[in-house]
């Protein structure tokens, strides 16, 4: 027995109509999920790294404290200078860190402050200085921080604190908080 198929078709299977104009094109690929992906992917690296810097500033006291673990911690937030020119210098990590020059970039309008950190510990150390702008009043503009890892004791570094607000006019530097740890 011979088994026979209708004229066109060749076994089992779905059966191919001819088309007119061959076949279409193949659809064109998209980037669109990449872009999205990698904002994605960047806005949460963006919060992670303040979460850490967050953690890093707001998770201490003033003062100083060395762990079960060997690690010297010192936070200190400014206090006000006496108005007497032979003013001693503040203690702790506040005193090793000074305010060089205060300006606000023409082309940018953005402030920045040049700042002096002197490692007076006698260990090597890692600093984050936090930094406000404010305006003739006191009025706060804009805020910046500076940091530098590594400093051995009796070195010293020039770091800027750069914020990226807009703001006119002349402004005054101050350092708002210091902290100080063991590297």
């Amino acid at each position: 027995m011979s088994q026979q198929y209708p004229q066109g078709q060749q076994g089992w299977g779905p059966q191919q109509q001819p088309q007119w104009g061959g076949q279409p094109p193949a659809p064109k690929k998209s980037s669109a999920g990449k872009v999205v992906g990698f904002s994605c992917l960047g806005v949460v690296g963006l919060v992670v790294v303040l979460g850490v810097v967050g953690v890093a500033l707001g998770g201490s006291d003033s003062g100083s404290d060395t762990g079960s673990d060997g690690v010297l911690e010192v936070t200190a937030t400014p206090s006000k200078k006496a108005a007497a020119p032979e003013a001693k210098a503040p203690a702790g990590a506040e005193g090793d860190v000074e305010i060089t020059g205060c300006e606000v970039s023409d082309a940018t309008g953005w402030p920045k402050a040049d700042v002096l950190i002197t490692n007076r510990s006698s260990k090597t150390s890692n600093y984050i200085v936090s930094v406000e702008f404010v305006d003739g009043s006191g009025k706060r503009l804009a805020d910046a921080m500076a940091a530098s890892n590594n400093v051995a004791a009796g070195q010293e570094v020039e770091e800027d604190a750069q914020a990226l607000d807009k703001v006119a006019g002349k402004v005054e530097c101050r350092v708002t908080k210091v902290t100080r740890y063991a590297s």
